[in-house]
């Protein structure tokens, strides 16, 4: 069992920044894959980005290349999302996942395990 609590999210202009943290429970945190989501209202939860736990070899969905970092600390059993140039368009609430996964890392049926979602919300 792995358990999720993400923090970080607030309201913030565009163009600002946030870090996004996923802070996990259990001692096997190293051998799964982190994955970000979010949802918008009224929308489907889209794919953000993931890290794998090999090699922490990282994917991004193309609107925040560039702009997001993934990373993962496996002392600290944390994942998190470092989001520059903010845009209206991020606003969303933002999920963070855990699976036993080698691909499909955009899939959010991969993912077992799912926290509870912080709020990230972008002024114009």
């Amino acid at each position: 069992q792995v358990q999720l609590v993400e923090s970080g999210g607030r309201l913030v202009q565009a163009g600002g920044s946030l870090r996004l943290s996923c802070a996990a429970s259990g001692r096997t945190f190293s051998s799964y894959a982190m994955g970000w989501f979010r949802q918008a209202p009224g929308k489907e939860r889209e794919f953000v980005a993931a890290i794998s736990y090999s090699d922490s070899s990282t994917y991004y969905v193309d609107s925040v290349k560039g702009r997001f970092t993934i990373s993962r600390d496996n002392t600290k059993n944390t994942a998190s999302l470092q989001m520059n140039n903010l845009k209206p368009e991020d606003t969303a609430i933002y999920y963070c996942a855990a699976g036993r996964v080698t691909r499909y890392y955009s899939d959010k049926n991969v993912y077992n395990y799912w926290g509870q979602g912080t709020q990230v919300t972008v002024s114009s």
